[in-house]
């Protein structure tokens, strides 16, 4: 047996079948096994081999946008396999924008006039969640004021304007059409307006004007779940109707059209989410630090 040059598996294999009976046992006990060893992990580690199944690991950590449909389906699993009320899934949503906010505009950064927030609530469930993520800023120090225009009959959303009352929140009667009264008073503002579906149509006259005066701010915007005025699916509206949000809190998990965001900060507002409905739904995102109860993308 040369030295010289190494020998494939096939040749070293004729090579020790013709130099004797003991290199029968040599071959079956050591020889065999190490070369199925090489082979094994070569092709593991050649790129040119992965199969579809190593693909679509390589590309597990892309979140998942939810579309229309798909939203709508965790929802119902939240609601009715998991039993969770629909306050609460409000409740741990508005808490999780308030902490959002909270990261972007730290208190202690801000100077005692700039703790100013306006929360804009439209009639649906995203005005609900508005109402909620008021009074955890209140709770948190900040000093939010709410602009309602058009107030929902719906139990919860009077429970929940009765709770923000309650804790002296102011609520405008009225938005001013001067623009630059609004970037003076106020440091930022919260679109809670229109949500996943919702039509600006759909809501009346005080919200279309309300959209049309909030995208003229010069003052930094926090839209929850996705900006009003886009459609959810494609993010139409973008350049027309809808908002431009410097900050956008994706409540459960993002959107479709939160692919369109192109604001500095996107947070996903969902660690309550059990891990059997991420797993459904093949919820695949960042991991939440320590006992946040948001996530930046």
């Amino acid at each position: 047996m040369s030295l010289g040059k190494p020998l494939g598996f096939s040749e070293l294999l004729d090579t020790l079948l013709t130099s004797g009976p003991g290199s029968f046992i040599i071959i079956i006990i050591i020889i065999i096994p190490f070369y199925r060893a090489v082979e094994l992990s070569v092709r593991c580690c050649s790129p040119a081999r992965r199969g579809p199944a190593e693909g679509r690991l390589a590309s597990s950590h892309t979140p998942l946008i939810l579309g229309t449909a798909e939203a709508a389906a965790l929802e119902r699993e939240l609601l009715e396999d998991y039993r969770f009320g629909r306050q609460q899934l409000v409740e741990l949503c508005g808490h999780a924008s308030a902490v959002a906010v909270a990261k972007v505009f730290p208190l202690p950064a801000l100077s005692r006039k700039q703790r100013t927030v306006l929360v804009v609530c439209g009639p649906e469930q995203n005005g609900a969640v508005g109402l909620v993520c008021a009074r955890h800023l209140r709770v948190f120090e900040y000093e939010p004021t709410i602009f309602y225009p058009t107030r929902s009959l719906d139990l919860l959303h009077r429970d929940l304007t009765t709770q923000c009352e309650k804790m002296d929140i102011p609520f405008l009667s009225y938005l001013p059409t001067e623009v630059q009264l609004i970037n003076d008073a106020y440091r930022l503002v919260v679109d809670a307006v229109l949500g996943p579906g919702v039509e600006p149509c759909e809501v009346g006259g005080p919200c279309i004007r309300t959209l049309a005066t909030l995208k003229l701010l010069s003052i930094p915007l926090v839209s929850l779940d996705i900006p009003s005025g886009w459609d959810a699916e494609t993010g139409g509206g973008e350049t027309e109707d809808g908002l431009r949000p410097d900050v956008l809190v994706s409540l459960t998990a993002p959107k479709r059209c939160a692919g369109r965001f192109s604001g500095r900060h996107h947070f996903v507002a969902g660690r309550f989410v059990p891990d059997d409905v991420r797993r459904k739904f093949a919820l695949r995102l960042p991991g939440y630090t320590g006992t946040d109860c948001v996530v930046a993308l």
